[in-house]
This record gives structure tokens, C-alpha cells and sequence, in this order.
């Protein structure tokens, strides 16, 4: 009951003749029947049960005064089946000709009434009525409906059937939003949805590209122990095809089993339980397992691994190891994803020596280790000072048809590049490259601050190429190599390479002039920095005329200085163009428009825009900040 409270609590009144507010039981209307309406309503029901037409109805009844709970009476005179038929002919006659505006109450009690009789195809009609009504500011209400359905339910003596067909029109409708809580509340008031109006949403959620909600709709029907069908299985693969993972749990099944599988079924199940628990959902995983299992949906030797997999990912290892020893003795073979696991949760506890020893043991059982695995263990031996170690694991993984991912080349470089080993990084990076491997700006970090180390400025060269090549960043990772040199004491060594980074048209960061500054300790550093700065090399435009005319040369402050007026002439140069554009654009607008007062301004590098009655609106440079403001009458 708490929970279908908290349910309810986010309804909403809309905005139609509907009411949404919770609608009294008909049997307790707060318009109580005196005679004369309980005479109007059996006058009714005499003319209904005659076949009277629209015509005459309104001749007769035109006087009387319908009211929502006088319409819910003789509706529910007319919930018998064999009037079905009647009380769909009178909801429509006050709706047109009386021009009643049916509450939700009596929406529901008809529809109850026309499923009951057989009428689906009118009620599903009904349906779709009041949830495209229910649309309000583009959020559909299904909850109020839902929990009418249910308070009117007994009253009429309905069926369940009513409420797969709410489901199935909330899905043809694309309505959505909350349908899991909406299917929970239903199996939690003892109303169980039919597999086909599981389909039904699943069909139209896998079409419509909501994989998340697909995957909580399966796990719904597992959980309430609803077995799917080929149809069902038929569009969760179809899911998996679509996220582009059909491949990956096929690969994990087949680990487990040591043969191809060929049970589609299986591959979902395993799938789900998989990313629940991949996901830090461990316990409901367990959960959604054991429903499985009591059903025969999944087969013991993939449960053993899953609750291995389980075990691990709580952290507790040995548990994970009882569970094995468990399986084993219990004549369940040893599979590689189990093997595997155990491999990447060892290089995770820094255990390198114990993830060898049962990655050698893979090997003559004819095991092939996982993707995972692997990249865990080129991780593992580098943070352990095995670099030659990684080194090898990763060329291994690619004869096994792996690529590493970019967290393990870039732990691997890492450690290769720190200890003067960034040509052997750098070839291993042309192998990866033949093999699909994408590297990105980190990647290339390490080689840059490797060479910068090693200065070896061929190298650098090279990478700096390459990158420029690709499209990748290279500001951000030369300029930590620069820093990274500076607090090592190497200023020479990141005056050089701040000399090729102008070679490279490239414009340091800030970070980078405060760690020259920073590191200018001893006066001859000091003068060896400023006359390399100031050399013809590296000098800007200004510094080159100050040579020509035998002028002092620059010092390093008065270096940084001129970089900072060049910064600002060029911000200058955008805002002023910036603005520029902006006021044609603006002048063009206001040969469009029809503005009382409509006028745009410039002058004294200062834009107005004004808009009659909607105020004036400012901008301007705000050098400083290099920014541009504006002020707007609007708060």
C-alpha cells in the first residue's frame, strides 16, 4: 500500500472533461438516487433495451439534468455483457448530444463494462481516447487512469484482460514513461499481464531505440515469473544486435560451455544477469538468477560461473573460490570465462605471480583468455615494474585477435615512457595502429613527455607529426612535457621544447610561462633562458625589428609580457569581427520585422539593440575578462 501511494503522489488534474482527482465508488456517489432520478434511470434503461435511436433519446430525456454520477448509474445497470453494447450507445449519446464531459470514473467503468462484453476493439478505441487526452504539456498521465481502472474494477465484476489492454495501448501510443512502475503496481495488486502485452512493449521499445527500458521490461518478466516465448527472445536478440553486444555474451557463453551455442534464449538470460551484475546490481542479479533457474531458463554450469562472477565483483575472493571448488566437485568442467575472471581479479590485488600461474594453467587446457583478462594483465605487470612483461602480454593478446583498450596501452606507455623506454612504446604504438588499435591525445601524451625526457627531439618530431596528422591535440601534451621538464630542473631542456611548439605554430598554456617563471631560481639560468628566448629562432615578429635596430633583447619577462599584448590584440580582432557580424545581422532583422521603435546601434565599440516596449539591449567588449557582455532588460 506505501508503495501504490508513492506511486499515486505524482499525479497531476488535466486539463480536459476528464477529472483525475480519485472518483468516488459508484456504489457510494455522493449524488444519492431519489426517486425521481431512480425513475429517469430506469426510463432510461427501458428505452435503451427498446433500440431507441439518438433522435428519440434527446426528445425524451433533453430535460434532465446528467451529472457524471447519474451517467455511472445506469452504466452500471447496462455491466451485465449482453449489454454491452447499450451502455456504449448511451456513453456516446450524453457525450454528443447532452454534451456531458465524462469524468475518468465513467471512461473506466464503460471500458470494464465493453471488455467485459466482448467489445475489445471498442474499448481498445476508448483507450486511446483518454491517454491521448490525458497529454498534458507533453507529459502523458498514466497513473491517475491506472488507478481508476483499478477502483472501479470490482464494481463492475471486470477481468484482467482489461488491463493488458491499457499496457498494449500505452505501447502502441508510445507512452512509456513510467510503464514499469505502472506494470510493478499491477503484479503488486495480484494483476498479471499476459507475455504478449510484455511483447507488445518490448517490440515497441526495441524499435523506438529505449534499450534501457527493454532490458527493465525483460527483467520485470523474470522477476514476476513470466516465462517468454520465441517471440520474446526473438526481439531481446534483436536488442542485442542493435547495442552491437550479440557477439560479446555469445563469445562469454561459448567460454563457459567450451563449445558454440546455439540457444538463443541462453544468450539472453546470461546477458541480463551479466550486466546487472557488471553494473554493481549484484544482489537483484542473484535475484533475477535464481528465478531463472527455477524455471530451467538458464543451465547450472553458466549459474555457477554468474555467481562466481557475483562473488568477485563484491570483492569477496574467496567466496568466489568456494563457489568454483563447488562447481568442480560437483562435475561441472572448468571453463575459461571463470579461469579469466580469476585472472583480472588477481592483477586487481596486485597478485601478478598467482594471474600468471592460472594464465599458464589456461593454456594446455586449451582456454583462450578473455579480452578483460588480458588487458588487466598488461595493467598488472606494468604497475608491478614488469615492463618487458606487458610488453609481452600485449602482443600476445594480439595474436589471440585482441586489441588492448586505451586504459591499458595508456598504463602501459605510461610505465614505458617514465623509465626511458619511449622508442620501444612508440614502435609497439605502429604495431597497434596496423591493428585498428585508435589512439587519442593521452596516448600521445606519453610519447611527447618521453621524447621531452629522453630528449630526443627527432622523436618528438615525429609523434608531433603524427598527431597533427590525425587530427589529435598536441598543445595540452607538449606543454606538460615543458612543466613536467621545469620541476626536474631541465629548463633548458623546456626552452628548447617551447621552441618547437612556436616551430609548431602552437600557443603554450598559461601553466607553462608560470613554470618557467617558477623555476628561474639561479641568475645564469635566468640569462641562458632570456637569450634563448630572444634568439632569432624563437623570436616573435616585435623581438626580430628590436634585433634589426640593434635594440637590447628581450628578457623573459618582458617576453611574457608581449605574448600577453599579442593574446589580447588577438581577442581584440574576434570581438570586434564578432560584433561586426552580429550588427548585420541585426540590421537585416529589422528589415524583416515590424517594431515599434525597432533601432541598432554602434558606436565607441558599443552595440545597442532597442526594441520599443521590449527594452534595449547592450553589448560590449569586456577586455579584462576577454569576453563580450551584454545587459538585457529581462531578469
Amino acid at each position: 500500500m506505501a508503495k501504490m501511494i508513492r506511486t499515486f503522489s505524482r499525479k497531476k488534474s488535466i486539463r480536459f472533461g476528464i477529472s483525475l482527482s480519485s472518483p468516488p465508488l459508484v456504489h457510494t456517489l455522493s449524488e444519492p438516487k431519489t426517486n425521481d432520478s431512480n425513475n429517469v434511470i430506469t426510463s432510461i434503461i427501458d428505452s435503451l433495451h427498446r433500440g431507441e435511436s439518438w433522435k428519440t433519446l434527446s426528445q425524451k430525456f433533453g430535460s434532465v439534468n446528467f451529472t457524471n454520477p447519474l451517467v455511472a448509474n445506469v452504466l452500471l445497470q447496462l455491466k451485465e455483457p449482453i449489454n454491452s453494447r447499450k451502455a456504449l450507445k448511451f456513453f456516446h449519446w450524453t457525450a454528443k448530444e447532452v454534451n456531458l464531459e465524462h469524468d475518468l470514473s465513467n471512461y473506466c467503468l464503460n471500458i470494464h463494462i465493453l471488455v467485459k462484453g466482448g467489445l475489445i476493439k471498442d474499448a481498445k478505441a476508448m483507450f486511446e481516447s483518454i491517454l491521448v487526452k490525458s497529454d498534458l504539456e507533453g507529459n502523458y498521465q498514466i497513473f491517475p487512469i491506472l488507478d481508476s481502472l483499478m477502483e472501479t474494477y470490482e464494481v463492475v465484476d471486470s477481468v484482467p484482460l482489461v488491463f493488458d489492454l491499457f499496457v498494449q495501448a500505452c505501447a502502441k501510443l508510445r507512452i512509456v514513461d513510467g510503464i514499469i512502475d505502472a506494470c510493478e503496481l499491477l503484479f503488486d495488486n495480484g494483476f498479471v499481464l499476459s507475455v504478449i502485452s510484455f511483447n507488445t512493449l518490448l517490440h515497441v521499445l526495441q524499435k523506438s531505440g529505449n534499450v534501457g527500458l527493454v532490458w527493465g521490461v525483460y527483467e520485470l518478466m523474470i522477476k514476476r515469473k513470466k516465462v517468454p516465448n520465441e517471440v520474446t527472445v526473438r526481439i531481446m536478440v534483436s536488442t542485442l544486435c542493435k547495442e552491437g553486444k550479440l557477439g560479446k555474451f555469445l563469445g562469454i557463453v561459448d567460454s563457459i560451455q567450451g563449445k558454440r551455442c546455439s540457444i538463443p534464449r541462453l544468450i539472453v538470460n546470461t546477458c541480463l544477469v551479466h550486466e546487472m551484475i557488471e553494473g554493481g546490481r549484484v544482489e537483484d542479479g542473484l535475484v533475477v538468477l535464481k528465478h531463472m533457474l527455477q524455471k530451467n531458463m538458464i543451465l547450472d554450469t553458466v549459474s555457477y560461473s554468474l555467481v562466481v562472477f557475483a562473488k568477485i565483483k563484491m570483492g569477496d575472493l574467496d567466496a568466489a573460490r568456494e563457489i568454483y571448488e563447488e562447481m568442480l566437485k560437483r562435475g561441472f568442467e572448468d571453463n575459461a570465462f571463470v579461469c579469466s575472471l580469476f585472472v583480472a581479479a588477481y592483477c586487481d590485488m596486485g597478485r601478478i605471480d598467482r594471474a600468471i600461474e592460472v594464465l599458464e594453467e589456461m593454456e594446455p587446457a586449451g582456454f583462450k583468455p578473455s579480452e578483460e583478462a588480458l588487458n588487466r594483465m598488461i595493467e598488472g605487470c606494468c604497475l608491478d615494474g614488469r615492463l618487458d612483461e606487458s610488453l609481452e602480454y600485449c602482443k600476445r593478446m594480439m595474436k589471440l585477435g585482441f586489441v588492448p583498450s586505451l586504459g591499458a596501452v595508456g598504463v602501459m606507455f605510461g610505465g614505458l615512457c617514465g623509465n626511458g623506454k619511449t622508442k620501444a612504446a612508440d614502435e609497439m604504438l605502429t604495431v597497434l595502429l596496423d591493428r585498428g588499435f585508435s589512439p587519442d591525445e593521452k596516448t600521445y601524451s606519453y610519447l611527447v613527455l618521453g621524447y621531452c625526457r629522453d630528449d630526443d627531439e627527432e622523436g618528438l618530431t615525429k609523434v608531433l607529426c603524427e598527431m597533427g596528422y590525425r587530427s589529435i591535440p598536441r598543445t595540452e601534451s607538449l606543454s606538460s612535457a615543458i612543466i613536467s621538464l621545469c620541476e626536474c630542473g631541465r629548463l633548458e631542456e623546456a626552452e628548447k621544447y617551447l621552441r618547437v611548439m612556436e616551430a609548431h605554430l602552437l600557443i603554450p598554456t598559461p601553466n607553462v610561462y608560470e613554470a618557467l617563471l617558477n623555476h628561474q631560481l639561479l641568475p645564469a639560468l635566468r640569462a641562458q633562458i632570456s637569450s634563448a628566448i630572444s634568439s632569432p629562432a624563437a623570436a616573435s615578429p616585435l623581438s626580430r625589428r628590436r634585433n634589426r635596430m640593434n635594440l637590447p633583447r628581450l628578457t623573459i619577462f618582458e617576453w611574457i609580457e608581449e605574448m600577453e599584448a599579442r593574446l589580447e590584440e588577438e581577442y581584440h580582432t574576434l570581438a570586434n569581427s564578432t560584433i561586426h557580424d552580429l550588427l548585420e545581422k541585426l540590421e537585416e532583422y529589422g528589415d524583416c520585422v515590424d517594431i515599434d521603435g525597432f533601432d541598432v546601434d554602434y558606436g565607441n565599440e558599443v552595440l545597442t539593440l532597442k526594441l520599443g516596449d521590449l527594452g534595449t539591449y547592450v553589448i560590449n567588449k569586456q577586455t579584462p575578462n576577454r569576453q563580450i557582455w551584454m545587459s538585457s532588460p529581462v531578469k
